[in-house]
C-alpha cells in the first residue's frame, strides 16, 4: 500500500477534524485527501512568471542513492589495472565510440538517446551533504558533513519545490512528486535538500511513501470510503454546498477559501487520470515485467504514469529495502562490489532505465520528457581491501535524455583512473541550470522566499554541449 505523508491531525488553518465533522466537512463526506491542498492554495494564488518555451513538459529524475561507481556504469576504464577498472569489461553501444560497462546491456542499446556527463563533481565525500548539493545546486555548509540535518542554513529548496513555485500543474496532481520514500542514511537520518526549504511548505514536493512492487499498489487518499461510489460522491459534494451557508460566520471568515479547497479535493477524487495514475495494476503484466518487478523498476513505471497524469517533476529514489545487507546498502558498496553490482544493482537499474526510455519513445513522450540519472557522488578509483569502493565526490557520472537533450553526446572526461575531472568539469548548479532550462525556466530567474528575500533558482550555467 501507499500513503501520502502529510499532517494527519489538524488542518493548517487550525480547524480540527472533529469540528469539521460537526459542520459536514470533507472527512464526514467519506473523503481522505490530505490537508496539503490548503498549503497548495497559496501557490495557486500567485501568478506564474512568463518564461521561454520549454523543450520538455516534464522531468523524471532517477536518483541512484548510495553512489554508483563511475567505472562500472558510464565511464569504464578498460586500460587501467584491475584494482581500478574493476572486474567488468566495457561494451559497445548504439553510439560509435561510446562504451558502457557490460552490466548495462539494455541501456547500451538505447545509448543514442543519452547524453553522458563524465566529469560531474561535488568535491564532497559525505552522502548527506553531497546529496544536498546535487538536489539543490547549492553546496552544503560545511562540506563533508555526514548525517547532516535539514534546516537553516542548509535550507535551499529541492528542484521539485522550484518546479512547484514556477510551473503550473498540467492536471489535478501537484507539479512535483517524490517516491517511493525519503532518502536517509543507515542510522535513519534524513538528508537535507529534499523539501521546499526557505520557500515554505506551500510548494513542498509531494512525498509518496510506497512499495509499488506489491500486487496492488494504490494510494489510500485517492480511494473513496467503501460505502461511497461516484454517484454518492456527487451527492455529497452537493450536500456540502448546501451546508456552507449554515456554517457560523466567524468560522467562514477564519477559513476563507475553504470552498475552493473542497472543490479542488472533489476534483481530484473525481478525476480518473489523477486517481488512476497510482494504480499500477492497470498496466499490463508485460509492461510491468518490462520495467522489472523490483521496487525501483515499478517506482520508475509509476513515475512515467505520474508524468502522463500531469506532474511536471518526479524524483524516483532508489529503493532502500530491509533486505539490503548492512555492509552494502543501496549503491553504497564498500564491500563485495563485484557481486552486488552483478546480482542486485546494475540489472535492476539497467532494465528500468532502458524500459523508461523505450516506453516514453513509443508513446511519443520522450521528446517532451527530460530523464535524468544521477546520484550524490561516485566511488574511489581504487578498490579497497574489502572488495569495494569508498565515497568519492571528486568525479563521477550522470546521464540525461529526452526533451531538449542531444542523444549520443558525451560531455566532460575524467582522468585515466576515473579519479578527477580532466575536461569540462561539471557542477551540480550547472546540472540544475540545465534541468530548469529544458523545462522552460530561465536558470537566472529570481524568486522570493517566505520573508521576501530575492534568491536565484540556480547559480550555475546551462551545459550547452548536451543540448539538442
Amino acid at each position: 500500500m501507499l500513503s501520502l505523508l502529510q499532517p494527519p491531525v489538524r488542518l493548517c488553518d487550525g480547524l480540527a477534524r472533529r469540528r469539521l465533522l460537526q459542520i459536514g466537512g470533507l472527512s464526514s463526506l467519506g473523503l481522505h485527501l490530505p490537508e496539503f491542498w490548503r498549503l497548495s492554495s497559496a501557490q495557486a494564488a500567485s501568478p506564474a512568471p512568463s518564461r521561454p518555451p520549454a523543450k520538455a513538459k516534464a522531468c523524471i529524475i532517477l536518483f541512484l542513492m548510495g553512489g554508483p561507481p563511475q567505472h562500472s556504469t558510464f565511464d569504464p576504464k578498460p586500460q587501467a589495472p584491475r584494482e581500478i577498472r574493476g572486474a567488468y569489461s566495457p561494451i559497445a553501444t548504439a553510439v560509435p565510440g561510446l562504451q558502457l560497462c557490460e552490466l548495462w546491456p539494455r541501456t547500451a542499446l538505447v545509448a543514442d538517446r543519452l547524453a553522458v556527463l563524465r566529469a560531474m563533481s561535488t568535491g564532497d565525500n559525505a552522502h548527506s551533504s553531497s546529496g544536498y548539493y546535487m538536489m539543490t545546486g547549492v553546496p552544503h555548509a560545511p562540506m563533508n558533513a555526514e548525517n547532516a540535518n535539514p534546516g537553516f542554513p542548509n535550507d535551499s529548496p529541492h528542484m521539485g519545490a522550484i518546479a512547484r513555485s514556477l510551473l503550473t500543474s498540467r492536471g489535478q496532481l501537484p507539479a512535483a512528486v517524490r517516491l517511493p520514500h525519503r532518502i536517509f542514511n543507515t542510522d535513519g537520518s534524513v538528508w537535507p535538500g529534499q523539501d521546499a526549504g526557505y520557500l515554505g511548505r506551500a510548494v513542498e514536493p509531494w512525498l509518496l511513501n510506497c512499495q509499488p512492487a506489491s500486487a496492488a499498489a494504490k494510494i489510500d487518499e485517492f480511494l473513496l470510503s467503501h460505502d461511497v461510489d461516484d454517484r454518492r460522491l456527487r451527492d455529497r459534494r452537493q450536500l456540502l454546498k448546501q451546508l456552507a451557508p449554515d456554517i457560523p460566520g466567524q468560522l467562514v471568515m477564519e477559513n476563507s477559501g475553504w470552498d475552493q479547497l473542497a472543490d479542488r479535493a472533489f476534483d481530484v477524487l473525481g478525476s480518473s487520470p489523477a486517481r488512476q495514475a497510482f494504480e499500477l495494476d492497470r498496466e499490463s503484466a508485460e509492461t510491468r515485467d518490462r520495467y522489472g518487478r523490483s521496487q525501483f523498476g515499478q517506482s520508475v513505471l509509476m513515475g512515467r504514469r505520474l508524468v502522463e497524469a500531469g506532474v511536471s517533476l518526479v524524483q524516483v529514489n532508489w529503493y532502500r529495502g530491509a533486505d539490503e545487507p548492512s555492509d552494502a546498502p543501496c549503491w553504497d558498496s564498500h564491500a563485495r562490489e563485484t557481486q552486488r553490482l552483478k546480482d542486485v544493482l546494475c540489472p535492476s537499474a539497467d532494465q528500468a532505465l532502458a524500459a523508461l526510455l523505450e516506453d516514453l519513445s513509443e508513446r511519443g513522450l520522450l521528446d517532451e520528457t527530460l530523464v535524468v540519472v544521477m546520484s550524490e557522488f561516485g566511488r574511489t578509483p581504487r578498490m579497497n581491501g574489502g572488495g569495494g569502493r569508498d565515497h568519492w565526490g571528486h568525479v563521477f557520472s550522470a546521464a540525461l535524455a529526452g526533451g531538449g537533450i542531444q542523444g549520443g553526446a558525451v560531455y566532460g572526461a575524467s582522468d585515466e583512473i576515473g579519479g578527477f575531472a580532466k575536461e569540462n568539469k561539471t557542477s551540480p548548479q550547472d546540472l540544475t541550470a540545465t534541468i530548469f532550462h529544458c523545462l522552460g525556466l530561465d536558470p537566472h530567474t529570481v524568486i522570493q522566499d517566505t520573508v521576501g528575500r530575492p534568491i536565484p533558482i540556480s547559480r550555475g550555467e546551462v551545459i550547452q554541449g548536451i543540448l539538442a
